[in-house]
This record gives C-alpha cells, sequence and structure tokens, in this order.
C-alpha cells in the first residue's frame, strides 16, 4: 500500500531542504511541493493567518515514523502537521515505480 504524507512548512526553501533529504534518503520516491497556500488556525490563544507550503511526500506504508522524525528534526515548527493518507488504490505501474525508488 502507498502512504501519502501532508506536510506544512514555513517556505518553499524548508519544503526542498525537508523533501531533498526525504529522496536522497530514500525514504519517498518522490515530493511535490505546493506553493500559496493560506492557513488560518490558532495558536497561543490568537486567531494566525499564515501563508505557508504543502509538502506532499509519496512514499510506502510503514515509513510514517522515519519520515515524520526527519521532518521534526528539521522543520522550524514547534508541531509541524504531519499526517498519512493511505491508498489501496494506485496506478499499478506508479506503485511499482515508487517501491523500486525504496529499495
Amino acid at each position: 500500500m502507498m502512504e501519502l504524507i501532508y506536510v506544512v512548512c514555513s517556505s518553499v526553501k524548508e519544503a526542498k531542504l525537508i523533501g531533498k533529504s526525504l529522496v536522497e534518503a530514500r525514504l519517498c520516491a518522490c515530493v511535490n511541493i505546493i506553493p500559496g497556500m493560506e492557513s488560518i488556525y490558532h495558536w497561543d490563544g490568537k486567531i494566525v493567518e499564515d501563508k505557508e507550503v504543502v509538502l506532499l511526500v509519496k512514499s510506502s506504508e510503514g515509513k510514517f515514523d522515519e519520515i515524520s522524525n526527519r521532518v521534526k528534526g528539521l522543520h522550524s515548527y514547534d508541531i509541524p502537521a504531519i499526517f498519512s493518507i493511505n491508498s489501496k488504490d494506485i496506478e499499478p505501474d506508479y506503485r511499482n515505480w515508487i517501491n523500486a525508488e525504496l529499495r
């Protein structure tokens, strides 16, 4: 099964740093960086509006803890958003490519 891990970063620079580290370590086959996200959330008793960047990490099941630990080690936030979306339905050739990259 494939895991898509959603991470929110403070900047494109941070997303590239984290993404490159994950790909180099073969913890994922690919990352997508999507700039321009606008977030509204509660933090320290206030409502905050921020521009953030989405980092989508494409990996296989069972790598979440390693990926999460690496992201936390490189991330600027005290509590970064990191969560997985499991997918049993994936195009077979693409799944094979991901699995080949993670060997």
